[in-house]
């Protein structure tokens, strides 16, 4: 089975540790460890932040917000490959979980409705990693392409998202 703990550090090195920082073409704003204080008023953690308190308490509640709110929704005590469940994960903390489980569905013949079930894993769990990691790579290079597409002022982070794309390959 995989394990939180190593996603986890690999994806917290590519959101950019725990600092905070609010880049003006940012969609999410202001964030701490890649938890957008637009998305996620609602985290504890801001309340530590605005005392400007980086205590060891708030590096835990940055563990927990993403246990909770991203690896146990794609179910990655369940993934038996740890490359496949870094690689969902990742993008479920980039891109959200329903589209980073939706381009997995499509990936694995599944049916696309962004929830991991029974069935996803079933398929998750036989297919060939390799090939997923694969086109999973080509899936998100293509939904960042989307992105700035529609949006030319996300143009900025195609390159960083690229990067970060090839940097969960290995």
């Amino acid at each position: 089975m995989a394990i939180f703990e190593i996603a986890y550090e690999k994806t917290l090195k590519l959101e950019g540790g725990y600092s905070l920082t609010n880049h003006k073409n940012d969609l999410g704003k202001l964030t701490y460890s890649g938890i957008s204080r637009k998305y996620h008023p609602d985290w504890i953690g801001w309340l530590l932040i605005d005392k400007k308190q980086f205590t060891p308490e708030l590096t835990q509640l940055v563990r927990l917000f993403y246990k909770e709110n991203f690896w146990n929704k794609i179910k990655g005590d369940d993934i038996i490959n740890q490359n496949v469940a870094n690689n969902i994960y990742d993008f479920s903390v980039n891109a959200g979980i329903r589209t980073a489980v939706k381009l997995a569905q499509i990936i694995i013949n599944c049916t696309a409705d962004g929830i991991i079930g029974n069935i996803t894993l079933e398929y998750l769990n036989k297919i060939n990693e390799n090939d997923f990691i694969q086109k999973y790579f080509m899936a998100k290079i293509a939904r960042y392409s989307e992105i700035c597409n529609k949006n030319s002022s996300q143009k900025v982070f195609l390159l960083g998202w690229i990067n970060r794309s090839l940097k969960v390959l290995s």
